[in-house]
């Protein structure tokens, strides 16, 4: 039975999409014109760079120069900064901030099922959703280009993640509470989802990304990151990709920066429920390196840490990773009271906690001293847990059309999570004008990245900026 409070939230919510979709009409976001005043995008990425390792950022020029698609992925804050000057509802949820199609992928839930989620949170931050829609369908549109779909196809794959998106925000907008928050893509069930919209030879290779996604796991990590040496398990330098900590610091600093490791672990518990903490205490450190990871993360400090349990047959691999400010906040626009004063991994976990339906068990955060003596935040999770993600590059056209419409649900699945979802649903309404308008969008941006990816070719060539081919 509805009781009159609820039916009362019920109307002022959609009321307030209505109001919304009057005053910013979804026909509003087609097409995307940067005026005079856009900030260099080049000049963004240098600003950027001056927080991370020296050496470390040309291979994060390298690895975005691969294609506009990777350019596109390493360029969140370009993207964060163009956002701010487009219409939006004023409907607001907690953002990815980097909602790219390959930042969506698969990972164990605590209960050890397979599920498909949005996985990379960095620059999470609260704003309007329409900002990782559009991140996600421009990924889309670059991705579609760079493995030589035409138009047409092209518009296919962008209408059907949208309207996925919008036809997923309305069937959530009817749901009770608790429905919303226990919803999830649970990858068994999806199977024949994908066998509906794959052709049998595409199913195969779905069926083999799922069961290489749970085969990654610690023990696999620790085969293929570490040897043995004297006797004991360590982590195997690849640099500049690996590099362990006993060949960034001399030994006299070895035990000094492995204590202050040690202790950031120890107080990264307090972060962790009370359960899980325990768990966390019957492991030991064992070895650390620094670990170069992604595209637009290149360049921030980011760790991976052996761990064993009860022997050297029960390891865990960590991550403790670097969380700086959100692009979002740093060049989108918006203005927080405490954006600039909560600790930055802080940010980055609640915002993962809020948005997926199910997070690593060891996901928490923690502010520690580096090498260099710079307090910085972190937050930590583990390195492999069944985590797989699609071959963008390998994609045809009906398996993109696919996997953008799972990612356009799992969007909106998100968003109902923080959002006023019976709002949002209400300015989507139920007709294609904001499909075809993000798809109007997303074409424009295209072209706009393709353009900022010759520019840094150019800034390459002349000297500008330094690169470092990607050795992956």
């Amino acid at each position: 039975m509805t009781t009159d409070s609820t039916a009362t939230t019920v109307k002022t919510s959609t009321e307030l999409g209505r109001a919304a979709r009057m005053a910013t009409p979804p026909a509003a976001h087609a097409g995307f014109t940067a005026d005079s005043a856009r900030m260099d995008p080049i000049g963004i990425l240098e600003r950027q760079s001056v927080s991370r390792v020296p050496e470390l950022v040309p291979i994060r020029h390298g690895r975005m120069l691969a294609s506009p698609f990777t350019f596109f992925r390493g360029a969140a804050a370009v993207m964060a900064a163009d956002l701010a000057d487009t219409p939006d509802s004023g409907l607001q949820v907690q953002l990815c901030g980097d909602a790219h199609l390959s930042n969506f992928g698969m990972f164990a839930s605590p209960e050890r099922r397979l599920v498909f989620d949005l996985n990379d949170f960095d620059e999470t931050y609260p704003g309007p959703w329409e900002w990782d829609v559009k991140r996600l369908t421009a990924s889309l549109e670059v991705a579609a280009r760079c493995n030589g779909f035409g138009r047409k196809q092209r518009r296919a794959i962008q209408l059907g993640t949208v309207r996925a998106y919008q036809e997923a925000m309305t069937q959530f907008a009817g749901m009770h509470e608790l429905d919303v928050w226990y919803a999830k893509a649970d990858v068994d069930e999806l199977k024949d989802m994908l066998k509906q919209q794959l052709k049998k030879a595409r199913q195969k290779q779905a069926d083999k990304a799922f069961a290489k996604a749970r085969s990654r796991t610690s023990r696999r990590a620790m085969g293929k990151l570490t040897s043995l040496v004297d006797g004991r398990r360590r982590i195997v330098a690849d640099p500049p990709l690996i590099v362990p900590v006993s060949d960034l610091l001399p030994e006299g600093d070895r035990e000094a920066f492995r204590n202050q490791m040690t202790d950031l672990l120890d107080r990264y518990g307090s972060s962790l429920q009370a359960d899980r903490r325990t768990l966390l205490e019957k492991f030991e450190f064992v070895d650390m390196a620094r670990k170069v990871v992604g595209v637009g993360s290149v360049g921030t400090r980011c760790w991976i840490v052996l761990m064993y349990g009860r022997d050297a047959e029960d390891p865990l691999f960590l991550q403790v990773k670097e969380a700086q400010r959100s692009v979002l906040g740093e060049f989108g626009g918006l203005r927080s009271d405490r954006s600039d004063h909560v600790c930055q991994g802080k940010r980055v976990v609640d915002g993962q906690r809020l948005m997926q339906a199910a997070s690593d068990i060891f996901l928490g955060w923690e502010t520690a001293e580096g090498m260099d003596g710079v307090r910085r935040d972190f937050y930590i999770r583990q390195l492999a847990d069944w985590k797989g993600s699609a071959v963008i590059e390998d994609m045809v056209p009906d398996a993109l059309t696919a996997y953008g419409r799972l990612c356009g649900w799992t969007l909106a699945r998100a968003h109902a999570r923080s959002g006023d979802r019976v709002a949002i649903a209400e300015y989507l309404g139920d007709d294609t004008t904001f499909a075809h308008a993000i798809a109007d969008f997303s074409s424009d941006y295209a072209d706009r990245n393709e353009e900022d990816y010759e520019a840094m070719r150019a800034a390459m060539r002349s000297g500008r900026i330094a690169v470092e081919p990607d050795t992956r």
